[in-house]
């Protein structure tokens, strides 16, 4: 038949190519139980909504829509046996809004609006049920809808009218109205707040709406006023002096050189390099002088992803690269890192002993859906947008002792990134009465409502509806375009941005209520003049909704018709919806129903409700001795390499483009055989010139449980040990954006946040000038759920993620963990630790389930800031070769990686190191700090003497040489006492990305890439040029003219 069918007068449905690979439909064959005997195909279907004028279309409009949409011109007839999944009626999806303006691009002027669907046809006739209930496992609820009927896609250009918004009465029954309204719209308001809110209505004589309510809530919700960092403490029944935000600001107000902007703004500003910046202005690239600042930031999106983990972790990066973009008046985004926690994977093929049955909720993902789904998402977000995501971090843990449950059924996930921006754009101007206040980016729909309240409960005190309504979903083509719009901004002489936020947490009942605070004066919003996908929302839902991709700011009336064009340029929506005024209200009129669903001082919006009390007695946790005396064999080396935190995290990094910008210096993989273990990411601040910016994590969580001051403690140095090599020239140059996680209100959760954040607030930091410019908490990290009317719980541990962020004078001084096939080379380990060889916490005691010993602290507190400079100066003396930290899984996974890295075995002697052989397994797996190096012979004695300046030399060991056999063989006084093959150590690295390569890809390809990675043979990106290259290249006798053409949405242009 022909490709295009009739719906209606007004409504063709094309029928598209088939677009599902054979191993795809085989999973979605699976998900829906399908028998082997029935065929299943899956084409796009467009549908086309024609202008209502609209004569028959010609044979030649015709061919030109097929020919823009790839359908096939003959198609087989569809019977009475398929499903289609589209867009849910009465919403604009980003594709049609995209493919809409490509078809009036194309001169397709009598499409109105054009949709995309999924037809899914079977051999075998079902009846309408199933074929809705097969549907309904495969369909996004929140998106997306079912039809068994090709007559039913008439819905989708359906519009409803607006529905009307509510009062609630606070008059009739005092503060029972309010109570009620706080549960049924998921508001997480507590006793205190419903109070004040009562006082602050019954001052003004009038019924709140439910708009107001909920725009409250988002405002005033722990996710967004961070209740608990700005709480009182009382420890023993002595009140605190300061704050957990208060021991925060210390550390910049002990030291903030290098610092521009903090705590103020949505991501912090730290001082670059002045070089030649390349961009356009008036249509021609070239490169500008000026200062190149760092915009920096790290978000987390945990309950999203643990509800929907593409779109949580999808939508968790997009706000983050929103919070950039939107810092001073306009920044540009550069480079993202990405982190996970999850609980135990378990994964069908990969039972591991120390996994027990899993035990979660049915409303969350498993740990294994999520590190399925969530990396694609972020990563999917990152690619589109054009955003190199090079660091990273991801650990697995779970823990069940005497009936107490920990591990991270809502997982972490983490999003940050630096970008960069002018030194004249770095803070906000002043925003005058009269200003236009606008909405640039996609329009409202109804989802991701409630967000910034879902996300401040412990995951199951809210309903499980509520939960999939707070996730919102991603548009990174959309952001795209407001980037560019951002960029042509700040890139302009005169910036026409007075102010701007992004829209997050709570959507415009958030973003817009902040910008006019912050102005000093009222604000005046027209609510049917914001952009809108689904008419038929309430004023609330179009207030408060969390769609994506959109920005609030201030603009000059004079600038109007300046950033006007400039929009339209770059095809990117924007609507002005109200004007700064006098006074200090916030008006929301709705011409629709001549009413004002929003009518609040500002005062008892963003007003001080009662502050958060908090309160602890000290409770000294009892520590066991740590037991463990199992001969170390290669089995158990591979075990602790099979551990998801230690093991390779190719899976994670591959689905991800790395070279976007063409900026970046260094990502996740090292060397010839690109193996997935650098510290840090590096980045270059400009095409010309060798200065820079590098970035690196450091997180150790589990140790939380034992002594969360030296977890918190642990994690910074981490940090530090993993930026160095970067060419960092001082401790005092590296900036962290700190993450707090946790469940404060469960078990002894108060006590392990303050230490923490005191230990790391007031006593390390300030110690070694590192400034804690901007953060994030997520204190909710609890997951409650009954199971037969047992209450169950699972707590994560306190969770301090540190990212740090440095520049970098020359990145060619920087260096990886690849060994190098240096013979006269010797490896030397640098013990932080300073012999202490403490397991608590450790990866061998979690895959033995010990659940015991000490935890690792830090010893050289005092020796670290001149270790830095040490390393430094031996970077630019050109004295070190490799250079890898030893962490989780203790060093002999560290000699292992920078084994894998340079394909080169390694003979490690222990007799300077070990007394006895009693203590091999708490050496070779105890995770204190420390480094492993790799000099030349000629260089040992001066960089020991080097060493010896920052006093440590006597716990540096020279412990091994390289050697062509492929293993990594120890000594004890001249006996041999493990020897590990490189071969059986790579494979069971590579084991679980495998695994989980062969659920989420093409199993086929997961296996070729296996069996290619783990190839020692393999010769690696080795290039063999048979060709001479002249010496002098002489471009300026002959340099042709290039014009760069760019559509809507596309990135890549600068490089």
């Amino acid at each position: 038949m022909n490709s295009i069918v009739v719906v209606s007068k007004n409504l063709l449905a094309i029928i598209g190519s088939e677009q599902t690979s054979e191993f795809r439909l085989n999973q979605i064959r699976k998900s829906i139980s399908l028998d082997d005997e029935v065929g299943l195909d899956i084409k796009e279907v467009y549908f086309c909504h024609l202008n209502p004028d609209q004569e028959d279309i010609t044979k030649e409009q015709e061919a030109k829509l097929i020919a823009l949409l790839n359908a096939s011109p003959n198609q087989t007839p569809l019977e009475d046996n398929y499903f289609f999944i589209t867009p849910r009626p009465g919403t604009i999806s980003p594709w049609s809004s995209k493919a809409t303006e490509i078809l009036k691009n194309c001169d397709i002027n009598f499409v109105q609006r054009i949709e995309k669907g999924m037809c899914y046809n079977f051999t075998r006739k079902f009846d309408s049920a199933t074929l809705n209930e097969m549907g309904k496992i495969i369909f996004d609820r929140m998106t997306q809808e079912v039809f068994t009927n090709l007559h039913e896609s008439s819905a989708l250009f359906s519009e409803s009218l607006p529905r009307q918004g509510k009062d609630i009465d606070i008059f009739s029954d005092n503060l029972e109205g309010l109570k009620k309204a706080n549960i049924e719209l998921g508001l997480a308001l507590n006793a205190d707040e419903i109070e004040y809110l009562y006082q602050s209505y019954s001052n003004t004589n009038k019924n709140p709406t439910d708009a107001e309510l909920m725009m409250f809530a988002q405002a005033n919700s722990e996710h967004c006023r961070h209740k608990i960092f700005n709480a009182t403490w009382t420890i023993d029944g002595h009140v605190g002096e300061r704050s957990l935000f208060d021991m925060i600001r210390n550390t910049h107000s002990n030291y903030s050189e290098g610092i521009i902007s903090a705590y103020e703004d949505n991501a912090a500003i730290l001082k670059g390099h002045r070089s030649g910046r390349f961009y356009p202005v008036d249509g021609k690239y070239s490169n500008h002088q000026e200062d190149i600042n760092l915009v920096i930031k790290v978000e987390t999106h945990n309950h999203p992803t643990a509800i929907s983990p593409f779109s949580g972790a999808s939508t968790g990066s997009g706000g983050e690269i929103r919070d950039e973009g939107a810092t001073g008046v306009g920044a540009k985004p550069k480079a993202g890192l990405t982190g996970f926690s999850v609980s135990s994977l378990r994964i069908p093929k990969l039972q591991e002993r120390w996994e027990f049955p899993e035990d979660k909720p049915e409303r969350i993902s498993s740990p294994l859906e999520i590190m399925i789904e969530a990396p694609i998402g972020a990563a999917s977000f990152n690619n589109e947008f054009g955003r190199p995501n090079i660091v990273g971090y991801f650990r697995s843990f779970e823990s069940l002792s005497e009936s107490l449950h920990f591990g991270y059924h809502k997982p972490i996930m983490l999003a940050g990134g630096l970008g960069n921006i002018k030194t004249e754009h770095a803070l906000k101007k002043e925003v005058p009465i009269g200003s236009k206040l606008i909405v640039l980016g996609g329009p409202a729909m109804l989802i991701g409502l409630g967000g910034g309240s879902a996300s401040s409960l412990s995951s199951g005190e809210g309903d499980s509806d509520l939960d999939f309504a707070s996730v919102q979903r991603e548009n990174p083509e959309m952001e795209r375009r407001c980037q560019e719009v951002l960029d042509r901004c700040w890139q302009e002489k005169n910036n026409p941005i007075l102010f701007i936020h992004d829209v997050g947490a709570g959507g415009l009942s958030n973003a817009i209520p902040e910008l006019v605070k912050d102005s000093g004066h009222g604000g005046l919003i027209r609510l049917r003049d914001i952009p809108n996908s689904e008419p038929g929302m309430t004023p609330m839902e179009v207030w408060c909704n969390e769609s994506q991709e959109r920005y609030v700011m201030a603009i000059s009336e004079e600038n109007l018709e300046k950033f006007s064009q400039i929009c339209e340029r770059e095809r990117c929506p924007y609507a002005v919806v109200g004007e700064i005024t006098s006074g200090h209200m916030l008006e929301v009129y709705d011409s629709h129903f001549d009413n004002y669903p929003i009518s609040l001082s500002l005062d008892t919006l963003f007003g001080k409700p009662p502050k958060t009390q908090i309160s602890f007695n000290n409770h000294n946790k009892q520590h066991v001795q740590f037991e463990y005396d199992e001969k170390i064999t290669q089995d158990v080396v591979c075990e602790v390499l099979r551990h998801p935190t230690v093991a390779s995290k190719s899976f994670l990094i591959t689905i991800g483009d790395r070279s976007i910008t063409g900026l970046v210096a260094r990502d996740q993989f090292v060397g010839p055989w690109q193996v997935p273990v650098s510290d840090y990411g590096l980045c270059k601040s400009t095409f010309s010139g060798n200065c820079g910016e590098a970035m690196a994590m450091g997180e150790r969580t589990p140790l939380s449980l034992i002594d969360s001051s030296a977890a918190a403690r642990i994690s910074i140095a981490e940090v530090v040990t993993n930026i160095l090599p970067s060419g960092i020239k001082d401790i005092s140059d590296i900036k962290i954006s700190a993450n707090w996680m946790g469940s404060p209100n469960r078990l002894n959760g108060a006590q392990d946040l303050y230490e923490a954040v005191s230990a790391v607030g007031m006593e390390l930091c300030p110690k070694w000038n590192i400034a804690i410019p901007v953060g994030k908490d997520s204190l909710s990290m609890t997951t409650e759920w009954s199971d037969d009317e047992v209450d169950k719980a699972v707590h994560s541990p306190l969770s301090l993620v540190a990212s740090g962020f440095a520049p970098v004078g020359d990145i060619s001084n920087a260096i990886t963990p690849q060994l190098k096939d240096i013979q006269e080379s010797r490896i030397l380990f640098i013990d932080l630790g300073k012999g202490s060889r403490r397991m608590g916490g450790s990866i061998l005691a979690q895959v033995n389930d010990i659940n015991s010993g000490e935890s690792p602290d830090l010893e050289c507190i005092d020796e670290m800031p001149r270790f830095v400079e040490i390393i430094h100066k031996l970077l630019v003396e050109k004295k070190i070769h490799a250079y890898h930290d030893r962490s989780d899984g203790g060093l002999v996974t560290t000699l292992a990686e920078m084994s894998f890295a340079g394909r080169l075995g390694l003979n490690i002697d222990l007799s300077s190191v070990l007394e006895d052989e009693v203590d091999f397994a708490e050496f070779l797996f105890n995770e204190e700090l420390g480094v492993v190096i790799q000099v030349s012979v000629e260089d040992e004695k001066y960089v020991l003497s080097e060493l010896n300046k920052c006093s440590l030399k006597e716990h540096t060991h020279s412990i091994g040489t390289i050697t062509e056999e492929r293993c990594i063989n120890f000594h004890h006084n001249q006996k041999a006492i493990l020897s590990l093959s490189l071969k059986s150590l790579l494979e069971n690295w590579h084991r679980v990305g495998f695994e989980i390569q062969t659920l989420r890809d093409n199993p086929a390809t997961a296996e070729s890439e296996f069996r290619h990675d783990t190839d020692l043979n393999n010769l690696g990106i080795t290039p063999k040029i048979n060709f001479s290259i002249p010496k002098n290249i002489d471009l300026r006798s002959s340099r042709p003219r290039i014009a760069i053409l760019r559509e809507q949405g596309v990135n890549g242009q600068n490089e």
